[in-house]
């Protein structure tokens, strides 16, 4: 099993970025995906998160209006848009994928990770 995020970078506040993540050796449309990030000297938090048909989302009241998580099961992706990024919004951000998930917002509830990519708002 294999989580590849990309898109990560350096933005402006107020920029954008979309990240995504690629699974493979998975069935991906069986399992709720979700986003989490760790900002240096924190915990990881939830972000969002999504269930496997797409149609429940779930986001954390921080980035919630400003972010959108979506996917595309026949490419095996989800994305995460982020617009009006906040240089506290800096981080890694982690996707995951859990199967049979009854509390998206906790870690736990993902068994599978990705390595993360790196996003920084500069203010």
């Amino acid at each position: 099993v294999q989580l590849q995020a990309s898109g990560g970078g350096l933005v402006q506040a107020g920029g954008s970025l979309r990240l995504s993540c690629v699974a493979s050796g998975l069935p991906f449309s069986d399992y709720v995906m979700g986003w989490f990030r760790q900002a240096p000297g924190k915990e990881r938090e939830f972000v969002a998160a999504i269930s496997w048909s797409g149609i429940g989302t779930y986001y954390a009241s921080s980035v919630k209006g400003r972010c959108t998580i979506s996917r595309d099961n026949a490419k095996n992706t989800v994305y995460l848009q982020m617009n009006s990024l906040k240089p506290e919004d800096t981080a890694v951000y982690f996707c995951a994928a859990g199967y049979r998930v009854r509390d998206h917002y906790r870690d736990y509830s993902y068994s599978r990770w990705g390595q993360g990519t790196l996003v920084t708002v500069s203010s």
